[in-house]
């Protein structure tokens, strides 16, 4: 039985949409898998595809069907270039939308990198009782969203309230 002092490790997917790099050269992969890692977390599963939308899609739906997973960190393919395809790809798999992600991703990045917060179409939100973060494919990028609003929404000791906690509940 977990105490509200205890972290609840989960275990998370990290997929890497690009079509220009390989595993060897994914540093915000690395980064994402190393930092839920340091954190408590498992890596459950790493994967790198190209900007496809249905291979995108087989992929995180494959994952959102194991019990096993409970979340899924997708960097790459949300900005606005006629390649950039993780929106359209992975939109439609959700259940619930977790609107205040992204708002808050790029209220935050705005202070970090200007109007350019603009042209990012990081999202998040719940497929089959799996927590889904769809990030931009910069490593800082993803070092802003896991430092500043994952990690905590993971970490059951956060409070008043966390997204680690609520997994029981997802199913009622």
């Amino acid at each position: 039985m977990s105490h509200a002092d205890d972290l609840i490790p989960l275990h998370l997917c990290v997929l890497t949409v690009s079509d220009s790099r390989t595993l060897a050269e994914d540093r915000s992969g690395d980064y994402l898998a190393e930092a839920l890692a340091r954190d408590g977390h498992h890596l459950h599963a790493r994967a790198l595809l190209p900007d496809d939308r249905y291979r995108l899609r087989a992929q995180v739906s494959q994952w959102i069907a194991d019990p096993a997973v409970d979340g899924i960190l997708v960097t790459g393919g949300t900005g606005f270039t006629g390649r950039d395809s993780t929106p359209e790809a992975l939109l439609p798999l959700l259940d619930k939308d977790m609107p205040g992600f992204g708002e808050l991703f790029r209220q935050i990045s705005f202070d970090e990198i200007g109007t350019s917060s603009l042209q990012s179409r990081a999202f998040a939100g719940l497929a089959n009782q799996t927590f889904l973060f769809c990030l931009p494919g910069s490593t800082s990028a993803c070092r802003t969203a896991w430092e500043k609003i994952i990690r905590a929404q993971l970490d059951a000791r956060t409070r008043p309230c966390n997204l680690a906690t609520l997994r029981p509940r997802l199913k009622e």
